[in-house]
């Protein structure tokens, strides 16, 4: 007992670190297995939904709505869009799927979550990287890339889907009608973040209420990134931090207050 009062805050920090690495690596193994095909789908599910959105809006117009290439256009807005939804559908249950190992007293709530946020940022990153740079290939300009533009853009949408993730760990099993409406509410937001349109191409007032989505602002910032002619006029960086940092705050707030809970529930 002694021992324990005279533990410091870093060997607390490291042992987290640690169950959340084993966590990891268990995830890791549970989802991709030990055959590359779990990696491959990783790969083909983003590949297909882009090629896809090449060919029917290839069909439709002769130009994408920002620069000359389809695949880049539909690429940036797609897998910027991907950096918020894997992450919330894949952490929303980081808990419950972990339940049994609760039970270890060295295991907190919090550290399954962070293991499969670690995975998803890791996983989307790199496929990120692969299709943007095999698409980068075949431009007939090269690009000029502003890496800090497309990091904090990625870095924002992935906060914005844990502090989701956070509070429907919590909700989903005290509330299950939530868990339903989640998905019905997070489902049109394909449709609406400029995933396949400009904001500023929308008329007024349904520009207006496209911006109160805080993704239309990630995926401006993202591309923009890509495009350096591109100038997001309607990209509002101050709304964006804000809308983050509070729904972060509520997610963690919401989280730690109810940490007991997930425990015995």
């Amino acid at each position: 007992m002694q021992q324990a009062q005279g533990h410091t805050p870093g060997y607390y920090l490291g042992s987290h670190l640690r169950v959340v690495a084993a966590l990891l690596i268990r995830e890791m193994a549970t989802r991709f297995g030990s055959k590359p095909g779990g990696y491959v789908w990783a790969i083909l599910d983003p590949a297909a939904y882009i090629i896809f959105l090449t060919v029917i809006f290839g069909a439709i117009s002769h130009k994408p709505a920002l620069g000359t290439s389809f695949p880049l256009f539909f690429a940036t807005g797609y897998i910027c869009f991907q950096f918020y939804t894997a992450v919330v559908t894949y952490v929303n249950g980081a808990v419950k799927s972990n339940k049994a190992l609760l039970s270890y007293p060295n295991v907190a709530p919090v550290d399954p979550v962070f293991a499969r946020f670690l995975l998803q940022l890791g996983t989307t990153s790199a496929v990120a990287l692969l299709i943007l740079g095999t698409i980068s290939l075949f431009l007939k300009t090269p690009l000029v890339l502003d890496w800090l533009a497309i990091i904090e853009a990625a870095a924002l949408a992935c906060l914005i889907g844990l502090g989701a993730a956070l509070f429907n760990n919590v909700i989903f099993p005290r509330l299950p009608i939530y868990e339903q409406i989640f998905g019905i509410l997070n489902r049109p937001l394909f449709m609406v973040s400029g995933v396949f349109f400009l904001p500023e191409l929308i008329p007024s007032p349904y520009r207006d209420m496209l911006l109160i989505n805080p993704l239309c602002h990630v995926l401006m910032r993202f591309r923009s990134g890509f495009y350096s002619e591109y100038d997001p006029g309607l990209l509002d960086m101050r709304y964006l931090y804000i809308f983050t940092a509070c729904w972060l705050f509520v997610g963690m707030l919401t989280f730690t207050g109810y940490k007991h809970f997930l425990r015995k529930e």
